[in-house]
C-alpha cells in the first residue's frame, strides 16, 4: 500500500502544486485546468482526486488557533469544494500551537488529524512517533524557505508542512505615547511610557519571553546534545551575563508600576482601553493590534539596553508554525493532500492578508502583503537578533519562566550580583535537568 501510495503522489505532484486556497485568482484557476487535463477548475473536481485512493467519506478535524478557526474554515470548505465527487467533513477547532503536542501525546486518537504546532516541538512529537513523514516533501522544499524547511527536518526526514516563518516577536507602541526615534532604546521606551501614564508590557513570566535577559547577555541555546533530549548552550562569559540580567533588573525595578508582566493579549485590550503604550507582541495579534491603535500603530525590532555603558541590542527567539498529520489518522491520505493545501501559496497569501501571518512560502515573502507590512518588516528587522526555535528540549520553558519571574520580584535586590549568578547556574541545571 505504502508503494503504491507513493507511486499516486509521485505522478499527480504538480496537479496539487498548483491547486489554490480558495480557486478565486484567475492565475490559479488556469493554472490548475492545465496541470490536471481535465477541464478541472476550483468548482469542479481535479484530477487529483486519484490521491485519495478508495478514501472516501472522510472526516477530518483540523487544529487552529481560536483567532484563525474562521479563516482556516473557510479555506476548509474550499478545500471540499475542490472535490465534489469525495464526501468530506472537516471541523475545525480551537487548540494554540504550545499546547498542541502535549495533547497529542495524551491521546492521538481522540486528536485532531491535521494540526498547528510550534517548531520546538517537532523533536518531541518526532521521538514519541505520533506524527506522520510529510507525504509531499519534494513540493514543500521547491515553495518555502530552505530556513523552514530546514526546521521541520529531523534525521534527514521532513516531518511538518511550514506554515509561517515569523514565529516571534516584536515592539509595539501607541505613536502619541512613544515616538519612532525612542522605540530604539528601552530606557526610554519605559521612560516615555511612565511619562504618558501607560503600561509598558511583557511576558516575563513565560520562558519564550524571558530568554531575552540570558540571550541579550550571550548566553543561548544551541540544539540539543546527542541524546536528542539535552538542551545545548553556546559558550558564554558568566560575568557579562549576570550583568545584564542585573541591568534588565533595576530597570524594570526603576519603572515599577510602569512595566507590568501579563499575558501579551493584555496589550490590545490595553491600547484599546488607553492605558498600554507598549509591548512585546507578536504577528498573531497584529489584527487587534491594529484596531486598537489606528494611525498610531508603530512596529519596530526590540529596543537596545544599556549594560555598563553599552548600547546591548535585545536578542529574541525566532521560529516557525509548522502543520502536522497525525500518524494515528484514519485518513492518512486526505490528512496529508489537506495539510499540503492549507499550507500552499494561496492559502498562506490569504492568512497572511487577514491575519497578518508571516509566511514560510517564498513567493509570498516578495510580495506586498509582506514588504508593505510594519509588523513583518520588524520581525524580519528582530530576526537578525534572534535565536533559531529549533532543536529545543521541552525542559527549557520552566526553568526560564522562572528566572523571568524572579528577575522582576519586588523583592529581588538589582545589585546583588550574586543572587543572578546562582539564578543563572540554577536555570542552566534545571534545563540541562542536571
Amino acid at each position: 500500500m505504502k508503494k503504491i501510495f507513493a507511486v499516486l503522489l509521485a505522478s499527480m505532484m504538480a496537479a496539487t502544486a498548483l491547486v489554490g486556497c480558495g480557486g478565486s485568482s484567475e492565475s490559479s484557476t488556469a493554472a490548475n485546468s492545465n496541470a490536471s487535463g481535465s477541464g478541472a477548475s476550483g468548482s469542479g473536481a481535479s484530477a487529483s482526486s486519484d490521491l485519495f485512493g478508495d478514501e472516501d467519506n472522510i472526516t477530518l478535524k483540523v487544529w487552529a488557533p481560536d483567532k484563525a478557526v474562521s479563516t482556516f474554515e473557510k479555506e476548509c470548505e474550499a478545500f471540499k469544494a475542490l472535490y465534489p465527487d469525495k464526501k468530506i467533513d472537516i471541523t475545525v477547532v480551537a487548540q494554540t500551537e504550545k499546547d498542541a503536542a502535549t495533547n497529542l501525546l495524551n491521546d492521538a486518537s481522540a486528536a485532531a488529524d491535521v494540526f498547528g504546532f510550534a517548531s520546538d516541538q517537532l523533536n518531541k512529537l518526532v521521538n514519541a512517533k505520533v506524527i506522520s513523514k510529510v507525504a509531499f516533501a519534494d513540493e514543500v522544499k521547491a515553495r518555502d524557505t530552505a530556513e523552514a524547511v530546514s526546521a521541520a527536518t529531523m534525521n534527514d526526514t521532513l516531518y511538518a508542512y511550514p506554515e509561517t516563518g515569523d514565529n516571534g516577536y516584536y515592539l509595539v507602541y501607541d505613536k502619541s505615547v512613544v515616538s519612532d526615534e525612542q522605540a530604539g532604546r528601552f530606557e526610554d521606551v519605559l521612560e516615555a511610557c511612565k511619562a504618558g501614564g501607560k503600561k509598558f508590557i511583557m511576558n516575563a513570566g513565560d520562558g519564550f519571553y524571558a530568554c531575552v535577559f540570558t540571550f541579550t547577555g550571550g548566553l543561548k541555546i544551541d540544539g540539543l546534545e546527542d541524546d536528542g533530549l539535552t538542551q545545548k548552550f553556546t559558550d558564554y562569559d558568566e560575568a557579562e551575563v549576570v550583568s545584564t540580567l542585573q541591568a534588565f533588573s533595576k530597570l524594570i525595578h526603576d519603572y515599577k508600576g510602569t512595566f507590568q508582566s501579563l499575558s501579551i493579549d493584555a496589550i490590545s485590550s490595553g491600547f484599546t482601553q488607553k492605558s498600554c503604550g507598549a509591548g512585546i507582541d507578536g504577528s498573531w495579534n497584529t489584527v487587534a493590534d491594529k484596531e486598537a491603535l489606528g494611525d498610531n500603530f508603530g512596529a519596530a525590532k526590540l529596543p537596545t539596553i544599556d549594560v555598563n555603558g553599552e548600547a546591548k541590542q535585545m536578542i529574541s527567539m525566532l521560529g516557525y508554525k509548522f502543520i502536522g498529520v497525525n500518524a494515528a489518522t484514519k485518513f492518512p491520505r486526505s490528512a496529508q493532500i489537506l495539510a499540503n493545501y492549507l499550507t500552499g501559496e494561496e492559502c498562506q497569501r490569504e492568512r497572511a492578508t487577514e491575519l497578518g501571518w508571516g509566511p514560510s512560502n517564498q513567493t509570498v515573502n516578495g510580495e506586498e502583503v509582506v514588504t508593505g507590512s510594519a509588523v513583518l518588516t520588524a520581525i524580519a528587522e528582530q530576526g537578525k537578533f534572534a535565536v533559531p526555535q529549533v532543536n529545543m528540549s521541552q525542559t527549557f520553558w520552566d526553568p526560564y519562566a522562572n528566572l523571568g519571574n524572579k528577575l522582576i520580584a519586588d523583592d529581588t535586590d538589582p545589585s546583588n550580583a550574586d543572587f543572578f549568578k546562582q539564578l543563572l547556574t540554577d536555570t542552566i541545571a534545571n534545563v540541562r535537568d542536571e
